[in-house]
């Protein structure tokens, strides 16, 4: 850009992800962090000739109620900010927008005029306009959720009854109030809980659960119904788990899938939706937190023609991202690639993704040596869980197809360990694994609000922090609170431990060294740890010490 605000590569790049993803180029740059949004706002008011409006001086009593459906607000990134007689003045980020203009103008009828504003400020402030407009649990239409698609379990003939009776206007508008709420805070799982005396649901945003709904305890029944419904489960069945799938559409270009799971509880099925975006797989590596020789090591691995990637960590630490975002990478015309999943999360076209099931005898195992008949360039196993299938994951790396697979492991070190002890030979370990990424997801500071402070130099020390790194020179910032976040965090960052196969690692790996001992060796090598990329994320000012400390240890 001209303006100096982005190279030319990382412009051309970025306005090829945008058009994929049918976003404005400006949302796409502020919500990957390529550029400061406020800059990006005076550069395109410098380019047209056009002023710039300060969101937060804007008194929202002034937006106009209803004036604009609610779908072209969230489709166009428009909010509309005041109307005079026949005039409506509308927010825009993109100076460029015409189509969104000419669009809300044919819907209202009325002559619209674009006044330029900061992207960032702009989202904040389209989702607290609609919240207002939307205030309470049962105000929702049904044509909110018209597109939504079910795909999962055959439904018995017995469940028609009891469906009809809980496809009554309030269960549905109240289902469809609590997955929409929890799509646009930003929740990654949604719990509908029953008690002796009390129903709740609460939603898990940024790691961290928080109840956000106390309907009556005799709504229960009908709400386990109506989404078990939606899931096409089998809703006369209350004594056995049972797994679905919900399929939402926001718009023609975007949709939201919930993996379902029910669990027979003493007070009646707890229900918990996995919210899966699809998008996030397609945001890029850079936004995913890698330090700049971890994502160089992970990049190089992706180029190999043949040896294994190995993603650790527990349930909910982004493994599934990772490893998405490296098959989004690979996904190109010229390469096939295949997965078994236990189920597949995220929908990729140009992937051909398995879902196992051993109740018909399609395990990892099966699947792997179905995908070996098929021609394959690149292997992804949702998880290796046993011996056999980690032995033909292993041929498969040792024979020209690049394999990316998960374990559920504590570190890298301990992940080579895992291997052995499960009865990998220790030379196919050797021979086969390239890299390992260990990982968490921490809480970022908000931006807006987070607080410096000071720490004794002893104290840092005790955590962990090098006298080389406190002699440099840091700042240490704390959570506040404010209206644009949770309790002073917004969003979550990856903290990594990339460690690559080396050839000193391979050999105390074939002497089957212990899990400390290959610590110390990638120690020595200058892989960090997880709590020592913890630190890092400190010393950047991402996140807290007291966020570091909640997801690694020393």
């Amino acid at each position: 850009m001209d303006d100096g605000l982005l190279d030319e590569a990382t412009a051309k790049d970025a306005f090829l992800q945008a058009s994929q993803n049918r976003i404005p180029l400006i949302t796409y740059l502020t919500q990957n962090n390529l550029a400061d949004s406020s800059k990006l706002a005076f550069s395109a008011a410098m380019e047209f000739g056009v002023s710039v409006l300060d969101l937060t001086s804007f008194l929202p009593e002034m937006m106009p109620e209803k004036v604009v459906d609610e779908k072209l607000v969230r489709k166009h990134n428009a909010l509309p900010l005041y109307k005079r007689g026949n005039r409506l003045f509308i927010a825009v980020s993109d100076p460029t927008n015409i189509q969104a203009l000419d669009e809300i103008k044919f819907n209202t009828g009325l002559s619209t005029d674009a006044i330029l504003v900061d992207d960032a400020k702009l989202r904040e402030a389209i989702d607290k306009y609609l919240e207002s407009q939307d205030t309470t649990m049962g105000d929702l239409d049904d044509s909110d959720l018209e597109g939504v698609e079910t795909e999962g379990g055959e439904q018995e003939d017995d469940g028609a009854v009891v469906a009809s009776e809980v496809d009554d206007a309030p269960i549905v508008k109240y289902v469809n109030k609590m997955l929409l709420d929890a799509i646009r805070g930003g929740a990654s799982d949604i719990h509908f809980e029953p008690y002796e005396k009390v129903y709740r649901v609460r939603y898990r945003t940024d790691g961290i659960l928080k109840e956000v709904s106390r309907p009556s305890i005799k709504l229960a029944p009908k709400i386990s119904a109506r989404v078990k419904i939606m899931a096409q489960l089998d809703i006369s069945e209350r004594r056995v788990p049972q797994d679905g799938r919900i399929k939402m559409k926001l718009s023609k270009t975007k949709a939201i899938d919930f993996r379902v799971n029910t669990l027979p509880t003493l007070w009646g099925e707890k229900i918990v939706l996995r919210i899966l975006d699809p998008s996030q797989a397609k945001l890029g590596i850079d936004v995913l937190g890698y330090e700049a020789d971890q994502k160089e090591m992970y990049m190089d691995a992706l180029k190999q023609p043949q040896g294994m990637i190995l993603v650790t960590g527990p349930t909910g630490s982004g493994k599934t991202v990772s490893l998405y975002t490296g098959l989004n990478i690979l996904n190109t015309p010229d390469i096939n690639i295949s997965t078994a999943e236990d189920p597949a999360e995220i929908n990729l076209e140009g992937i051909n993704q398995v879902n196992v099931n051993n109740r018909v005898g399609l395990g990892f195992a099966e699947a792997l040596r179905a995908f070996l008949r098929q021609d394959p360039d690149v292997i992804m196993v949702g998880e290796i869980r046993d011996l056999e299938t980690a032995n033909i994951a292993i041929k498969a790396a040792q024979t020209g197809h690049l394999v990316l697979s998960t374990l559920h492991t504590n570190s890298a070190a301990e992940t080579l360990t895992r291997m052995m002890n499960m009865g990998v030979p220790s030379f196919n370990i050797a021979t086969s694994v390239s890299l390992i990424i260990a990982q968490r997801l921490g809480r970022r500071l908000c931006s807006s609000c987070k607080q410096p402070f000071e720490v004794p130099q002893d104290v840092l020390l005790e955590e962990g922090f090098t006298q080389e790194q406190i002699d440099t020179g840091f700042t240490l910032y704390r959570p506040k609170g404010c209206d644009k976040c949770n309790g002073g965090y917004k969003g979550r960052v990856g903290i990594y431990e990339v460690v690559k196969i080396t050839d000193e690692l391979a050999s105390m790996i074939m002497e089957e060294a212990s899990s400390i001992k290959i610590a110390k060796q990638a120690q020595a090598e200058g892989f960090r740890n997880l709590r020592q990329s913890a630190l890092m994320k400190v010393i950047e000012g991402v996140t807290s010490l007291e966020e570091a400390n909640r997801v690694t240890k020393d």
